[in-house]
């Protein structure tokens, strides 16, 4: 389970209150709450939702906060299936997804919580990768690649077996990298380590010299004495994956914004909604404080009108650009 680097001021000023706590002062004073919220979904969006769950159980301790992990695919069927309140997504609702929430008549609210730029790590004793193009990573991790080997890559690279760490299929993360690499989402070579637990491919990776894979920007921070992230060239150069490229968005097209998506009938539970509105009010400060970037004030402000709207439905459609002209 991923380890919180929340730093102990910030949970001081949460859960004692502060001067800029007046929007959960509400929180603070209603201590009749009680009940539970169910989250699930994406491993991205966990350490997140983690962290906020914990600073709002010190607030209203008599509501039960559970966070679980099936990735975005998985928590979109939870879902579907009314199973739970929260889906956290590493990725905009698919169209496929929206029919099977309308068929069941399940609405919900999407809302953003932070910007996320993924990572492609190798062993930290691999001393030869300086960078790799996107059409590299396409030419390795496309379906039928004939690519087999790190020299099969380019040929002054070892004539050594290429060993491939990435999200399970039902992973928004997964679905992000083969869209923004191979042009489609889940088109992907099959014969690579899967798993939905990020600190799986942390630990495959860090223990295998010739691996190569990816996931979220937060795992990485976490875990960087262990790997050593590769700059990526999308076109104008090799680009590392740190707080400014992703929050400027010059990290392309690996940055992305994540998100939670609220069913609409748990939001009338004021356990829920309660949470929901702590949830916006510090997503900021806590995707940061858990390696993420948060997004501009605007977006939280209107994610905040969404809810009191209750505007179900998707609003940002997966597009970064839309979330950038809120700023």
């Amino acid at each position: 389970m991923y380890r919180l680097l929340i730093i102990p001021a910030l949970l001081t000023l949460i859960a004692c209150g502060g001067d800029n706590q007046q929007d959960a002062s509400s929180n603070q004073s209603d201590s009749a709450l009680q009940g539970s919220v169910r989250m699930d979904g994406s491993s991205t969006v966990f350490p997140i939702s983690e962290a906020v769950a914990e600073e709002y159980r010190a607030v209203q301790p008599k509501v039960r906060v559970t966070v679980g992990v099936s990735g975005t695919g998985g928590g979109f069927k939870k879902l579907i299936n009314d199973e739970i309140d929260i889906n956290n997504a590493s990725r905009a609702v698919k169209e496929s997804e929206l029919e099977r929430l309308n068929e069941g008549g399940i609405g919900f609210v999407e809302l953003p919580i932070a910007y996320d730029g993924l990572s492609v790590v190798v062993n930290p004793e691999n001393t030869w990768v300086d960078q790799l193009t996107t059409e590299e990573l396409k030419r390795i991790w496309q379906p039928e690649s004939a690519v087999m080997t790190w020299k099969d890559v380019r040929p002054e690279w070892p004539d050594e077996e290429i060993k491939l760490y990435g999200p399970g299929a039902d992973s928004g993360t997964f679905d992000y990298f083969t869209k923004a690499i191979n042009g489609k989402e889940q088109a992907s070579r099959p014969d690579f380590t899967a798993s939905e637990d990020d600190n799986v491919l942390v630990q495959g990776i860090a223990g295998d010299l010739y691996s190569l894979g990816y996931f979220g920007f937060a795992y990485y921070k976490e875990n960087e004495d262990k790997l050593r992230v590769v700059p990526v060239d999308g076109g104008t150069g090799p680009i590392l994956p740190t707080l400014e490229t992703i929050n400027s968005g010059t990290y392309k097209p690996l940055s992305r914004p994540v998100y939670i998506y609220v069913k609409s009938s748990s939001l009338e539970q004021p356990q829920v909604a309660d949470f929901v509105d702590f949830y916006i009010t510090h997503a900021g400060e806590l995707a940061e404080a858990v390696g993420y970037i948060s997004l501009p004030a605007a977006v939280y402000e209107r994610a905040k009108q969404r809810v009191v709207n209750r505007e179900a439905g998707s609003y940002y459609h997966g597009q970064v650009a839309n979330l950038m002209e809120e700023k």
